[in-house]
């Protein structure tokens, strides 16, 4: 299934049904009173989240949504029926954003988690609403409310208690698929992951925490370079980053300034995300060589008191030690998940 975060509908709720004019006619009442009934309120538009849902690639293709109108009052005080709701169902993690003022509607966090987003029209009032003791045949009704209407964006966040970051080729996919039963494309060539993937990790089959792939970034993301930044939101609503740098000997580029430059460009994107709280992870330790790159970077993350590992998944080397400290900082930050049965 073709994965999408991002789309712009538009939507409209249901026009209230206009209220009736209509007197009583009825044998031996030649001079019944008005009997107009009241219109049906339109239908309101509502977003909803379901968790089996993992992608907005339909709305990428049915681009208006309507809610259905309110049904017209009719005589004998009858009202008209009210609109049908429609439900829009959508991932869970899913924002709703107004297109026109940027402003976030909702944010749709947990599954099941509902919310209205657009009001459907009030129906009209009948004539009978209108008699009085000074007005006894009101010969007029309200026509329904139009419903509410406008431009939506929607925006989908991964919810994941880690995000892996790091540049293209750092080895998150080969990682993400050693510690949980994810199956990412690898390969070894730039940007082989051009989707988040999100994966479970089992720790001594009593515990679980969720992992999103970032697709990687590089220098001048921000500008639009690579990939851009177009899938860190993803990494918005993690609670710890897992930061891999390729420490093997067939890098040139020095490991600390590789560090740097993703952290400026998590900068550039949202300080929030900048000021996570990361942990160094340096890559292909069967690769490392003479260890002088690998020495560089564990240095530079001692001297700043970031916590480090070195790790091979290619040859399941510390990934242990690794998924151990994680659960235990997540379980600190109370993020991890309730046991697994």
């Amino acid at each position: 299934m073709k994965f999408v975060d991002y789309v712009t509908i538009y939507a409209k709720a249901g026009h209230g049904g206009r209220g009736c004019v209509s007197f009583l006619r009825e044998k031996f009442k030649p001079m019944g009173g008005p009997d107009g009934g009241d219109g049906g309120k339109g239908g309101d538009i509502i977003f909803k989240a379901d968790i089996q849902l993992n992608t907005l690639l339909d709305h990428k293709y049915k681009r208006h949504y309507k809610a259905r109108n309110g049904g017209h009052g009719k005589g004998s005080n009858k009202h008209g029926a009210n609109g049908e709701d429609l439900i829009i169902k959508v991932p869970t993690g899913t924002v709703i954003i107004n297109a026109a003022t940027e402003e976030v509607i909702a944010d749709l966090t947990s599954d099941a988690a509902e919310a209205v987003i657009l009001m459907g029209g009030r129906g009209g009032k009948g004539n009978a609403h209108f008699k009085s003791s000074t007005y006894q045949s009101p010969k007029f009704a309200q026509p329904g409310e139009d419903g509410q209407e406008t431009g939506l964006i929607l925006e989908l966040k991964l919810i994941a208690d880690v995000g892996l970051i790091g540049m293209p080729n750092a080895g998150k996919s080969t990682l993400i698929g050693a510690i949980s039963a994810a199956r990412p494309k690898i390969g070894p060539y730039p940007f082989t992951t051009l989707v988040p993937n999100l994966g479970v990790v089992k720790f001594k089959e009593y515990m679980s925490f969720t992992v999103a792939d970032i697709p990687g970034i590089i220098e001048g993301a921000h500008d639009g370079a690579g990939l851009g930044i177009q899938f860190l939101r993803h990494a918005e609503r993690t609670s710890l980053l897992l930061h891999l740098v390729d420490i093997s000997q067939y890098i040139e580029d020095d490991p600390v300034e590789i560090l740097n430059v993703i952290n400026r460009e998590l900068s550039f994107y949202a300080e929030t995300l900048a000021a996570k709280d990361q942990i160094v992870v340096g890559t292909k330790q069967d690769i490392a060589g003479d260890g002088v790159r690998l020495d560089c970077l564990r240095q530079y993350c001692k001297q700043h008191e970031m916590p480090f590992f070195e790790v091979s998944a290619a040859a399941s080397l510390g990934l242990e030690e690794l998924v151990s400290y994680v659960s235990a900082r997540l379980k600190d930050m109370k993020t991890i998940d309730s046991p697994v049965t």
